[in-house]
């Protein structure tokens, strides 16, 4: 603690400086799983070594921790005791921090919301340099409230205390085989209100190949044979897995996967991203490539050279919020106009405005249903604009939905503002705590298509990169450049299992 403390009067002390001259500056986290493009600025808070898992309470169930501890490293450390954050993001390289000041919706979403509700209080170092501690009915709880989900535009997060829940070895996983859009949506409606359960999602494969999948916690003795693992080279991808072991049942299938091997069953291949790669590269897609290939293959890499190599600017990455009531029609519109499958289905409880994290009506009841559309979109530039224009407008308009901050946001600020939340409230929240300085919800979130689109045809690297595998190739070397590439066993196994 006594570094941590030194830590952060240092970050306190750098932030203060920029605040007296009234000069922005943008905060360097060490990584990202956000598919924006990047912006910089010539000053910069460096807060990546705030990595660390500080105490652990067996007592209280517990955790303090910095915010760029990683998913995986923190599911380590919490598993040591038995215990486990009620919801942990599918992508072991998803940071605390990020998942209070973003929005992180999982598997156990649906009884537990997002991320942050699981967050008890938090450290922040606000845009003058003063620090604070936030909780949500305690001192600060308008800060608290205001800075979960709002992108850092309130302050920095330094640390945050995470309450824990217990934990059990395995997850009894039942995939539930549906035969068309409408009964999985129903399905997985359905399942979400059985709170007995500790996840639930769900798989479209097409629209006549759906795959809801339901977990329990649970210390019961698997039978021979009936343990499947899902981060060794040689295992099989989770989404892979689950349409070969439905493709022909009609009856529910059940295995045992240990915990933390089914709370980060989508990191190789990136969920399906990954499958993209190999469709880019034109490299054939089999066991034995994906075996060899396993090092590159991780979520961590399947991002950084994702963004890297410029291939975000054609890359539809979006997660968009809807009523159950409207999500077949929502399904129906983007097979039409996007073609692409899978989809990935997550139940989410909402968090009552106001809130920075998507929403549907309260009239449609306590939860909605994220659909994850990951896959390529046109390669024009323009068109690419477009085909996410026209998402988000009949999103908003004819679906009655909300999207996620963490992709490519075309919104007009207006629009913007109608759709997220009020604007002059939110600005009364930064005028008290001095944050007027740094960048706003919408300057952080906005892509400007216009000038998006101009840089990629105009500026000779993004031009250089467009070409086909410049770009793909580009990628992958900043991303072992960057450190992403770790051929390793995950911080949860030892060595050898």
């Amino acid at each position: 603690m006594d570094v941590h403390k030194q830590a952060v009067a240092r970050i306190a002390a750098v932030a203060r400086q920029y605040f007296q001259a009234g000069e922005p500056y943008r905060v360097f986290h060490g990584s990202t799983n956000s598919t924006r493009p990047r912006r910089s600025t010539g000053n910069v808070i460096d807060i990546s070594a705030l990595n660390n898992v500080l105490t652990v309470d067996t007592k209280t169930r517990t955790a303090l921790v910095e915010p760029n501890v990683p998913m995986d490293r923190l599911v380590a450390s919490t598993l040591q005791h038995g215990l486990i954050p009620p919801v942990v993001m599918e992508f072991p390289g998803i940071t605390v921090g990020g998942g209070f000041a973003g929005t992180g919706g999982e598997s156990s979403s649906f009884k537990h919301g997002f991320f942050d509700r699981a967050v008890s209080s938090v450290e922040m170092v606000l845009a003058d340099g003063e620090v604070v501690n936030a909780s949500p009915s305690g001192d600060y709880a308008d800060l608290f409230h205001g800075a979960a989900g709002a992108v850092g535009s309130l302050g920095l997060v330094t640390m945050a205390e995470l309450n824990l829940v217990e934990a059990k070895r395995y997850v009894r996983t039942t995939y539930h085989p549906k035969s068309s859009v409408k009964e999985t949506i129903e399905s997985i409606q359905q399942e979400a209100a059985d709170t007995t359960y500790d996840y639930v999602d769900g798989i479209l494969f097409s629209k006549d190949h759906g795959v809801v999948v339901t977990g329990e916690m649970t210390d019961e003795e698997p039978p021979p044979g009936g343990v499947q693992s899902f981060s060794h080279a040689a295992d099989p991808w989770f989404y892979l897995h689950v349409r070969d072991r439905t493709r022909s049942a009609t009856d529910p299938v059940v295995e045992f996967i240990p915990l933390a091997e089914y709370l980060f069953r989508y990191d190789r291949g990136g969920f399906w991203v990954g499958a993209s790669a190999f469709e880019y590269f034109k490299f054939p897609f089999n066991w034995l490539t994906r075996w060899f290939l396993d090092d590159f293959l991780h979520t961590r890499m399947l991002y950084e050279a994702l963004l890297s190599g410029r291939e975000s600017s054609r890359y539809v990455v979006q997660d968009l919020a809807l009523p159950y009531s409207r999500a077949e029609a929502f399904v129906d519109y983007t097979a039409e106009k996007f073609g692409i499958w899978p989809l990935w289905l997550c139940p989410i409880l909402q968090t009552p405005p106001p809130t920075f994290h998507p929403r549907v009506s309260e009239a449609e009841g306590p939860q909605f249903l994220n659909v994850g559309l990951w896959g390529f979109g046109p390669r024009d530039q323009a068109a690419f604009v477009e085909c996410n224009r026209n998402l988000e407008r009949r999103l908003r308009d004819d679906f009655g939905g909300m999207k996620w901050l963490y992709a490519h946001t075309y919104y007009s600020e207006d629009e913007f503002w109608q759709a997220y939340g009020d604007k002059s409230r939110y600005n009364e929240l930064r005028k008290k705590y001095k944050a007027m300085t740094l960048p706003s919800v919408y300057d952080k979130v906005k892509v400007d298509g216009e000038a998006y689109g101009r840089q990629q045809r105009e500026e000779w690297g993004p031009w250089a990169l467009s070409f086909w595998p410049l770009g793909g190739m580009w990628g992958i070397r900043k991303a072992i450049q960057s450190g992403q590439y770790l051929p390793r066993c995950p911080p949860w196994r030892k060595e050898g299992e």
